[in-house]
């Protein structure tokens, strides 16, 4: 068991290394940190103080203790001469049994109906082809929102479900989704405006956007009125006394910041605002436009800055998807290095690379599907998936690789046995957990819900009805173990007969 949980942890902090959808390397280093101080809690944890009441509890249960009340459970008799209430509360659910019972979970009801009635309907050779189509149509939906992966820059994703911004937003998409955020272009060092050099490379930079800009209005201005102002004393001095005091050009008294040095003022830093047209694919392009105008703020004579509120999601959602799936790739390849010497089986290490890939496709396809975009919430369960997938699936198939019963159906059927009850008490307490979420008005919320939702249920269709059938048909084979049995009965029955060839005098009975 610790070995199935050391190769989960793996696979959950190389992923977490890997796909996290921030660039910033400090806000790694801390998620990394936080994740190497909680697995070693969690170790520390568990070998201690949560190993001891496991074996505290198993001592109550071996002695028929109450797990609550500490008390001894009364006889069968006792109890059928109380109340029902009393009945339900002092019953440990099971008859009353010897003191050296083997397996005292036989009459569980989850053990019973999967003995009795699961593991022979799973393994029917009539059920398997219906599961094979099943696993076909899965994979093919998942493939299918696989090709359809998109973005999570959706300012919605971030607002509560009931605030007034949302409907703002779906309006804004809806019929004015044409433009471009506006975009604050700011010049924060001092410029020769009059310079006509200085108001071409302005003019060019400014190509192809709407701009709200006072220097073309000014420019304007001092056409429209005949007024030359080709140095900088004229160009100022207009600009304070006569442009920014009209009515109609107040409003950009705010766009330029002057400073007096002496008699002399200078021009030290202004804006401009500038929106571009675009299609529906309103994301990419924003995105692109940031991608060309921040390397031209670098290598231009213009020293400037463009920023929207909005860039600060764009900057971390462009990389949401192409990075994590670079660099996660390559944490995929480490995690096989790493887990290949912790492993019990090679065998068993493969269909477990192979249950996990399943699960995680099946997951971000359905997700997609389902419109969940990729953000931040979305990757982080992107991750968790890994590691949920692999503490389910790795008993089950460690067991099953393990195995030595004479066929691949009966190995399957004592793996389910064995891990099937525990395997479904975690993934429904799992999902019966989600249901609060239901409740929080908030759309990142939902988000979570969806992505934890399809991990559950992915996972619970992998171990109980993917896995059981398809391990029938692949391999390890079983035919070694029937090799291995024959070998030692047939040693046995041979020392047996030698033993009788030297003690001719001696007389057995059947």
């Amino acid at each position: 068991m610790v070995t199935y949980t050391m190769t989960s942890s793996l696979y959950f902090i190389t992923f977490g290394m890997g796909a996290s959808p921030f660039t910033n390397i400090e806000a790694v280093k801390v998620f990394c940190q936080n994740m190497c101080v909680s697995i070693l809690l969690n170790y520390f944890y568990i070998f201690s103080f949560f190993g001891s009441c496991l074996v505290f509890a198993g001592q109550l249960e071996q002695n028929r203790y109450h797990s609550i009340f500490c008390c001894k459970i009364p006889s069968a008799e006792y109890l059928d001469r109380k109340p029902v209430w009393f009945q339900t509360v002092m019953s440990d659910g099971h008859q009353q049994t010897s003191h050296h019972e083997t397996n005292p979970y036989q009459h569980h009801f989850i053990q019973h109906f999967l003995r009795e009635h699961y593991n022979e309907w799973i393994t029917n050779i009539y059920v398997k082809p219906f599961v094979v189509i099943l696993y076909l149509i899965y994979a093919s939906f998942s493939f299918m929102g696989c090709l359809q992966i998109s973005d999570g820059a959706n300012i919605i994703n971030l607002l509560a479900s009931d605030s007034p911004s949302v409907s703002y937003a779906l309006i804004q998409q809806k019929y004015f989704s044409n433009y471009s955020p506006v975009i604050g272009f700011y010049i924060y060092e001092p410029l020769e405006y009059w310079n006509s050099s200085v108001q071409e490379d302005l003019q060019r930079l400014c190509s192809g956007f709407t701009t709200v800009s006072w220097v073309e209005q000014y420019y304007q201005f001092l056409k429209v009125s005949n007024i030359s102002a080709n140095n900088k004393s004229d160009f100022i001095s207009v600009l304070q006394s006569s442009f920014l005091k009209k009515p109609e050009f107040q409003h950009f008294r705010n766009d330029i910041i002057f400073s007096k040095a002496g008699d002399e003022n200078n021009i030290i830093a202004s804006r401009l605002y500038l929106v571009a047209r675009t299609s529906r694919d309103k994301q990419k392009e924003v995105i692109e436009v940031l991608e060309k105008l921040r390397p031209l703020s670098l290598s231009k004579s213009i020293r400037f800055i463009v920023f929207n509120p909005s860039f600060v999601f764009m900057d971390h959602y462009s990389l949401s998807v192409t990075v994590p799936v670079l660099i996660a790739g390559f944490g995929v390849l480490l995690v096989l290095i790493l887990t290949f010497f912790l492993v019990i089986h090679p065998l068993g290490n493969f269909w477990l690379i192979l249950s996990v890939t399943s699960i995680e496709l099946g997951v971000l396809g359905l997700m997609t599907l389902w419109n969940v975009d990729m953000d931040c919430i979305s990757i982080l369960c992107l991750i968790y998936t890994l590691n949920f997938a692999i503490d389910h699936c790795a008993p089950l198939l460690y067991t099953f690789v393990l195995a030595t019963e004479h066929t691949r159906t009966q190995c399957i059927k004592s793996s389910l046995q064995e891990h099937g009850t525990a395997i479904l008490q975690n993934i429904t307490s799992f999902l019966i957990g989600l249901v609060p979420l239901l409740f929080v008005p908030s759309n990142l919320t939902f988000t979570l819900f969806k992505c934890l939702l399809l991990t559950g249920g992915c996972t619970l269709l992998h171990c109980f009805v993917i896995l059981p059938v398809f391990l029938t048909f692949f391999p390890p084979s079983k035919k070694h173990h029937k090799k291995k049995k024959r070998a030692k009965r047939k040693e046995r029955e041979e020392i047996e007969c030698i033993e009788i060839q030297e003690n001719p005098d001696h007389v057995t009975t059947v």
